[in-house]
């Protein structure tokens, strides 16, 4: 019998598998480094110890992790519909945009508690807005998804360099970004949440849309799990033609899915613009986007897998940046091939050892 047909526990579906598929990148990935003359184990724990090994560190492992979450859920919302949404970068971008607007329309009014939600709204409004054409699109005219949301990408970052330089720049500076937000306009830091494990957050930009982040975990698990709604995007995802038979409306599910990924791809803006630096500048996602793309193929598209897979990428984004100063002769773009091949191994290879695993399962008795 096929090993595909097998049903494994959820155990193993998402906790072996991709464990095993960690260990192999990690494996391959200590290769890289013991072939450049450093010691992989060494390179391991400086890594670990550059993430989480001090308050500071954690403090930006963690906001790492807080974008990561936003793109993963978004481009997961997208994938349950059956559509793959390659655009989370430009709709973060447009998200900063509307967050951005909010927080320099308020900033001198109220205090930041009041802002928050109006630019939560506000950042999910405008990354809804960049989704929707290319949803319609898809919806009506039989337009690829993944073709229209990558041309989006590229619209919208030409739109933005047009606002920020001659809109929204600060009159006489030469730097394309918007004023400093007042404190009404800022998402305050999380120092607490640090100092309740003895730690200090220090220079860390950790701030409250990580909370944001987590409860938009639970809303997406709603969503999917426990809504008709959910149901309907599932069922389309899985077989478009059965979704159609069973009178699931394809263009009403598809343009709704992708405006609600849309409006989880523009609330990472709050992270940077409201969080980190108080100010709409050139550029602030940083690939957030697409690295949003391997962690809800690693997560699994569940929040749950979201959240451990975003933290990953946080811990080999800063504990990547302490190692390559420690170690000099790992550079960046060596992180970045450490990052690659966890890509790899548990996205792009995440059925590999499937075949060689359901057969061990049924030997020990647990299949048949």
């Amino acid at each position: 019998m096929s090993t595909t047909s097998v049903q494994l526990p959820g155990w193993i579906n998402y906790g072996v598998i991709p464990l095993i598929n960690l260990m192999l990148a990690l494996f391959f990935s200590g290769l890289v480094v013991w072939a450049i003359g450093e010691n992989p184990f060494e390179a391991l724990q400086l890594l670990v110890a550059g993430a989480l090994g001090r308050g500071e560190g954690i403090g930006f492992t963690l906001f790492y992790t807080t974008s990561f979450i936003f793109t993963g859920l978004s481009v997961a919302v997208a994938i349950h519909a059956g559509l793959f949404n390659i655009g989370s970068e430009g709709q973060a971008y447009l998200g900063g945009l509307g967050a951005a607007l909010v927080a320099l329309s308020l900033d001198r009014y109220v205090p930041w508690y009041v802002t928050m939600p109006f630019a939560v709204i506000g950042a999910a409004l405008f990354g809804a807005a960049c989704a929707a054409i290319p949803a319609w699109l898809q919806a009506k005219r039989g337009s690829h998804i993944v073709i229209t949301t990558i041309m989006f990408n590229f619209i919208t970052s030409s739109l933005m360099n047009y606002v920020l330089v001659h809109l929204l720049i600060v009159p006489g500076k030469m730097a394309p970004e918007t004023r400093t937000f007042l404190p009404g306009g800022q998402l305050p830091k999380l120092d607490w949440l640090i100092a309740l494990f003895g730690g200090k957050l220090g220079a860390a930009p950790l701030n409250v849309s990580f909370l944001i982040a987590l409860v938009m975990c639970f809303l997406v698990w709603v969503l999917i799990w426990r809504t008709k709604l959910g149901y309907e995007m599932r069922t389309l995802g899985i077989s478009p033609s059965a979704a159609g038979y069973a009178g699931i409306p394809y263009a009403k599910i598809v343009m709704i899915a992708m405006l609600i990924s849309g409006g989880l791809a523009g609330m990472m803006a709050l992270n940077p613009v409201m969080g980190a630096s108080g100010r709409l500048q050139i550029e602030f996602v940083g690939g957030a986007g697409f690295v949003g793309i391997a962690v809800s193929l690693m997560g699994r598209n569940h929040p749950a897998g979201i959240v451990l897979s975003a933290l990953l990428f946080g811990i080999l984004y800063q504990g990547g940046a302490e190692l390559s100063f420690d170690m000099p002769s790992i550079t960046r773009d060596m992180i970045v091939v450490i990052q690659g091949l966890v890509i790899l191994f548990a996205g792009a290879l995440e059925y590999m050892l499937r075949p060689a695993i359901v057969r061990l399962y049924q030997q020990v008795g647990g299949g048949k």
